[in-house]
């Protein structure tokens, strides 16, 4: 048991002020999901978007969601959500009353994914995990308003319990499921999967342009890609030299990261991604960390006194983030009930992720589907798995106005032009809708299709005079299939979808 004990506590505790750190990266990535969200507000979370509610509850719906933002379809009740949302947030960001901030961010972003699936990657499942993890976490201990009324200090920021080791599992089991989903050829022989990734136009960025000049590279980067996602995270099992396998992990996964964001268009995961591996970092870079920490919060402090005669700094009397713990009130019956809840949705979540691997001894008993659905404790981390998608191309949306002139939405009212585009991810607004214009193109997401082109349709006459409105629209997807050697299939016009006002 000694042993044991010894083995837990170098494995799975966590530093706190590296948890407080994650917090803050955490509620500010959340931040900029709501901003970009918010920037679509209309369109993927009303009656008057791409996905009425009717839509989503006839085709998209699972009889264990919940959702607040699926109560209307008014934008106008999804603006208060959202200004909820991002207070919460807010809250989590500067650690005022952190747990509630925690648990409120987690709900509505729960509810807001709930609300439009046909949006949703990844690197949302992470962040709904991060956060629900984060509830029963002490990152509301440093750098934090809640610290302000600290009445004691713990001498240690040393922090084990079952909520620390399920974080810890957490980040590693992205990776090893991911690899394990990735059980096709590209991947496990042939080594062509990067070049299929970099062939993908929709997602293609400058530096994968360059990567793509250079198949041998390409071929090396895919195996070691695979190996690293595999392997690299059993090295946070090792409890000897834990400090330097930590480090080792997070330096990897963060070039691994910046690396994808460099060459592929991702949206916010690869600052998901970043952001959970934070928690992990050790006591003794984070006692690095902290000392600059402080030294940059004092030198804050002087110049402002400095510059301000004697007025006192707004940072100091409103974000006065403090160094020192507050006194955490626990009883002993809360402490082991906490502990309980954390082990059961442990279980859960790796339960769920080892039926993802199609294994008929691994699936979850149907009966038992609500209590991981509920609390959305689902993932599947099938990231350009079995293989990588090679079905690419581009969308042409093709209008026909009043004045019986045909013009391409895509391309701000010129005529249609079935040439590539120089650059099709420009024509994305963002990842959000490139995922959607990605889920548009299954048959079996076909019921989607006239909303998004009658929305098109609607949004182009409210902005353009008569004249130049549209009678009717065809979404036509370009459709150019990889193939090995730098080599193209013939491009094939399919028309997905046909409206008229």
């Amino acid at each position: 048991m000694h042993l044991l004990s010894q083995y837990l506590h170098r494995v799975f505790y966590t530093d706190t002020r590296a948890l407080s750190f994650m917090r803050v990266w955490v509620a500010s990535v959340l931040l900029l999901d709501i901003g970009i969200r918010a920037s679509d507000l209309e369109a993927h979370y009303s009656n008057m978007g791409i996905l009425p509610l009717h839509a989503l509850h006839a085709n998209a719906w699972n009889q264990y969601f919940f959702s607040l933002h699926a109560l209307s379809g008014m934008w106008q009740f999804q603006v208060v959500l959202f200004v909820v949302a991002g207070a919460a947030a807010v809250c989590l960001l500067l650690g005022y009353h952190t747990r509630w901030a925690t648990f409120l961010s987690w709900l509505l972003l729960l509810s807001l994914q709930n609300r439009n699936p046909l949006i949703t990657q990844s690197g949302d499942s992470l962040l709904r995990m991060l956060l629900f993890w984060g509830m029963f976490l002490p990152w509301h201990r440093h750098y934090s308003l809640d610290a302000r009324r600290s009445l004691t200090s713990e001498t240690s920021p040393h922090y084990l319990s079952v909520a620390s080791a399920a974080y810890l599992l957490q980040v590693a089991w992205v990776y090893v499921f991911t690899a394990l989903l990735k059980s096709g050829p590209d991947w496990t022989t042939d080594g062509t999967a990067l070049y299929y990734a970099l062939s993908l136009d929709q997602i293609l960025m400058p530096g994968g342009r360059i990567l793509y000049q250079y198949p041998l590279l390409m071929k090396q980067l895919t195996h070691a890609t695979y190996f690293l996602e595999l392997w690299l995270p059993f090295i946070l099992l090792i409890p000897w030299k834990n400090t330097w396998f930590r480090m080792i992990f997070f330096v990897a996964i963060v070039g691994l990261h910046i690396g994808i964001s460099l060459t592929l268009f991702v949206g916010l995961f690869y600052l998901i991604s970043i952001s959970a591996v934070i928690g992990l970092l050790p006591t003794p870079v984070m006692d690095t960390v902290d000392k600059y920490l402080r030294t940059g919060y004092a030198r804050l402090h002087k110049r402002w006194a400095k510059a301000g005669n004697g007025w006192r700094s707004p940072v100091d009397l409103q974000l006065r983030l403090q160094w020192n713990t507050p006194r955490v009130k626990n009883s002993f019956l809360g402490k082991y009930l906490r502990e309980g809840v954390v082990l059961v949705a442990l279980v859960l979540a790796l339960w769920w992720n080892l039926s993802t691997l199609g294994k008929p001894y691994f699936q979850v008993p149907t009966g038992a589907h609500w209590a991981v659905m509920i609390p959305r404790l689902d993932q599947n981390w099938s990231m350009f798995a079995p293989n990588v998608f090679k079905d690419d191309g581009w969308y042409v949306l093709e209008g026909i106005t009043n004045g019986n002139r045909k013009v391409d939405l895509n391309q701000q009212g010129k005529e249609p032009d079935t040439t590539k585009p120089a650059s099709v991810m420009s024509l994305f607004k963002n990842d959000r809708w490139r995922k959607y214009s990605e889920n548009y193109l299954f048959g079996p997401n076909a019921y989607m299709r006239p909303y998004y082109c009658f929305y098109l349709l609607r949004r182009w006459n409210e902005d353009h005079p008569k004249a130049e409105q549209i009678n009717e629209l065809s979404v036509v997807y370009m459709k150019e299939f990889s193939l090995p050697d730098y080599k193209t299939a013939p491009i094939q016009r399919e028309v997905l979808c046909h409206c008229k006002p």
